[in-house]
């Protein structure tokens, strides 16, 4: 009997932990798509929000999420001398290692780090505002190598500084320098050789961080420039298509979605977005469908159950629309504009720049319903950093700190 208790209370132990468990090793989550594999999780806040597990000052200026991986956390932040730091901490808040990569912007409007790591076994990437795409050995705690793309393929930095943050795929390491040389490249991730570049199309990269779609078996690179959508081969950098959508200040900064051979895009300052449908053999798009009600500026979109889900920059209001026509659901000017998440049926907004309000809502196409809200007050600067969900805990960028919060249920 003795022997049976311990082995069932272990047991459950296991499964407790099994339920909310998984890291998040890049921007917006496993599959960067603003979803995280959490269970477990609470569906309502008490007044006044989670508890706070902790709170970690000292991670200087910058908008860098946070990457969870193995129980550590990576963020970036710029410190003394405009050098950005990347910062190790332990999941009680205390900062393990910082380790110095090189310059930052040091821009009115957002100075500091903008890119979150991207962890790969012992390796981590990340790209400077500057363009400089750094690989970091975690073991050492030193770079490996660097590269200046902006340099290396001939592209100019942009109006605000470049804020991407990277891909790994396999052996190689994508990103967007701009310009007609090579507007998308892949480099080796172990040296930072150069793989294969993107020519046919002359544009400057925006402030967007590409993913990969398959689609009917091809891996398509979905990416987005100052002026484009464009679709990528994946395996060789082959332009497959492009589509043009004008948009103030050359601003695309929110990752395309796709589904069922559509992929979603949007812009902010009222523009809004659509679907393109992808022709069956990948190499062309057409317009499906456009909708003005959800222009998120550079807040990420979610696609649950086959709707979207964003806040709109330009009316300032939490919108659904469903992926398949575009038809808009519901809008809720209770929450203005802010970044949007998800974890197990929730969805998790964080309003900016100066608000700093977090709220927990349904993420169903029936109708707008909030169950907890809270106001970050620790950190600094703009509410803009995106939250993360991992291991049962939100973790929450804001300047100079990061807060974590228990957000599992008991």
């Amino acid at each position: 009997m003795k022997i049976s208790t311990v082995v069932v209370s272990v047991l459950l132990l296991f499964l407790s932990c099994m339920s909310y468990a998984g890291d998040s090793p890049q921007f917006r989550g496993p599959n960067r798509d603003g979803k995280f594999d959490e269970q477990g999780l609470l569906k309502a806040w008490p007044e006044g929000g989670p508890s706070v597990a902790w709170v970690a000052k000292g991670l200087g200026k910058g908008y860098s999420s946070v990457s969870v991986v193995r129980g550590k956390i990576y963020t970036t932040g710029m410190l003394e001398e405009e050098m950005g730091h990347l910062f190790i901490l332990n999941t009680d808040g205390t900062i393990e290692k910082k380790i110095a990569y090189g310059k930052e912007t040091t821009e009115k409007q957002a100075p500091g780090s903008r890119s979150t790591p991207t962890l790969d076994g012992d390796r981590l990437y990340l790209m400077s505002a500057l363009g400089v795409l750094y690989c970091i050995d975690l073991a050492k705690g030193e770079k490996k190598w660097e590269v200046n793309v902006l340099e290396r393929f001939n592209g100019s930095n942009i109006m605000w500084n470049l804020a991407e943050s990277v891909l790994v795929d396999g052996n190689r390491v994508i990103c967007t320098p701009g310009g007609k040389d090579a507007v998308v490249v892949a480099l080796d991730k172990m040296s930072g050789e150069t793989v294969w570049t993107t020519k046919g199309l002359d544009d400057k990269a925006s402030y967007c961080s590409p993913v990969i779609a398959m689609h009917n078996g091809r891996r398509i690179l979905l990416d987005e420039t100052g002026k484009y959508i464009l679709g990528v081969d994946a395996d060789d950098g082959t332009l497959l298509w492009t589509f043009a959508q004008k948009v103030p200040w050359d601003i695309h900064a929110v990752t395309p979605l796709y589904k069922d051979g559509l992929v979603y895009y949007t812009a902010g300052d009222g523009l809004g977005g659509g679907a393109l449908e992808i022709a069956p053999d990948g190499k062309s798009v057409t317009s499906k469908w456009t909708n003005r009600d959800l222009d998120s500026l550079h807040h990420g979109v979610v696609l649950v159950d086959g709707y979207l889900y964003g806040t709109s920059s330009k009316r300032g209001k939490l919108v659904c629309l469903e992926m398949a026509a575009g038809k808009t659901m519901w809008t809720a000017k209770e929450i203005k504009e802010g970044v949007v998440v998800y974890a197990d049926g929730m969805l998790y907004v964080y309003e900016g720049p100066k608000s700093g309000i977090v709220s927990l809502v349904k993420a169903v196409p029936a109708g707008f319903e909030r169950t907890g809200q809270f106001t970050l007050t620790e950190g600094t600067d703009n509410h803009w950093a995106h939250p993360v969900i991992a291991n049962g805990r939100m973790y929450i960028r804001h300047g100079d700190a990061l807060s974590a919060y228990d957000v599992a249920a008991k």
